[in-house]
């Protein structure tokens, strides 16, 4: 088996006790990206593979792919907070409230199996330099889970459903400690995490373009959000995927046109307003309203242009310096009052998609996705 020699570097004993070490190796990782990852669960079913009914020569560019925005931060509550907080001191940060960081409720494990395709994951080395693990700003969320941990379970569930395939966005978080870590040491740690025997195999080679479904089928295309400017040329060359530098990241942008090819002229057209600039005072309607619109007017250009370019739409938002703060899920959900009538975005992007049946909307990263509980499957009906 392939990821027996992955997982061993050097297999000099026999094929049975080989086996059972790389067995066991694949099932430390697994239970390591637990608090990220969640607990593996193989399942099958429509939405778990919903990429078979899709011809191999289809586009990705023209497919829909349903996403979510901080993915890795479903598990980061109070309890979380509070038994990490003897390495968030290490860090030298003050966190704010756990809400303020959280934007999912269900594992990666539970995203893949009801449908998700597309993952925003933000990392960070951790506060001893050693290895690579997850935070969503200053917020450190697991101190186990690193991100080698958790791209085995990707591999293991493509393994399992090899007709799908999976979008990983990796971003640096550089604000997770009062002082900053040797940015070269990161970069180091990620390409490697990236050229291992074991990427090699199951991200897509292709260098800055998409192909076709069939290419990508049982692989991971990597879009990646971070810089390797403290390496040599030759490390960002051996990396595959498409790179988003941050410097051409319009901060907060609402109309993002980044080129990502420049010998093809390809370019991503990205809707990234994640803080709505309301007037200060404004209610939770208020930035529901404005966070909406961004997300309604780019979705409506994926829908209207029919060329190859490749269409991102970030649905999240949040609004902290409001007073109460509008909090990620309330953005997302409404705040469960009357001041929140009709619900947040999700609940006015599952009636706006609903109209958008036989279009092209590209990826589109929600958060808390599972609701409404249809959202999702309105999606991929498109």
């Amino acid at each position: 088996m392939w990821k027996t020699s992955s997982l061993i570097a050097t297999v000099t004993l026999c094929p049975l006790v080989s086996s059972t070490l790389a067995d066991f190796a694949l099932h430390k990782a697994l239970s390591d990206a637990t608090p990220i990852f969640g607990s593996y669960v193989k399942e099958t079913g429509k939405k778990a593979e919903w990429m078979k009914t899709y011809p191999d020569e289809t586009l990705l560019v023209h497919m829909n792919i349903p996403g979510t925005h901080d993915a890795a931060t479903w598990n980061y509550t109070h309890a979380t907070q509070d038994a990490l907080r003897g390495i968030t001191d290490l860090n030298q940060v003050t966190v704010p409230v756990p809400e303020s960081f959280r934007c999912q409720k269900l594992p990666l494990i539970d995203m893949l199996n009801k449908g998700i395709r597309a993952f925003d994951l933000r990392y960070a080395l951790d506060p001893t330099n050693s290895s690579l693990i997850f935070y969503h700003s200053k917020a450190l969320l697991s101190e186990t889970a690193t991100v080698d941990d958790v791209l085995f379970g990707f591999y293991q569930w493509l393994d399992d459903h090899p007709s799908e395939t999976i979008f990983l966005s990796f971003q640096h978080e550089s604000s997770t400690a009062r002082y900053a870590f040797d940015d070269a040491a990161s970069q180091l740690k990620m390409f490697q995490a990236l050229t291992s025997s074991a990427a090699r195999h199951y991200f897509v080679q292709t260098k800055d373009q998409l192909g076709t479904l069939g290419d990508a089928r049982g692989k991971i295309t990597l879009m990646r959000r971070f810089d390797l400017d403290n390496l040599p040329d030759s490390y960002t060359a051996a990396l595959p995927g498409l790179h988003f530098s941050p410097s051409l990241w319009t901060d907060n942008g609402p109309d993002i046109n980044l080129e990502y090819n420049t010998d093809k002229n390809l370019t991503a057209y990205i809707e990234d307003y994640y803080q709505p600039l309301t007037p200060t005072g404004s209610d939770a309607i208020e930035n529901i309203k404005w966070k909406y619109n961004a997300t309604v007017a780019h979705i409506g250009k994926a829908t209207r242009q029919h060329s190859d370019s490749l269409f991102w739409t970030w649905a999240s938002g949040t609004n902290l310096e409001n007073s109460p703060p509008d909090w990620p899920r309330i953005i997302a959900l409404g705040n469960g009052t009357q001041y929140t009538p009709d619900g947040g975005v999700n609940q006015h992007l599952l009636l706006y998609l609903k109209e958008q049946k036989g279009k092209r909307v590209g990826i589109v990263m929600f958060d808390f996705f599972d609701q409404p509980s249809d959202l999702i499957d309105t999606f991929l009906d498109i």
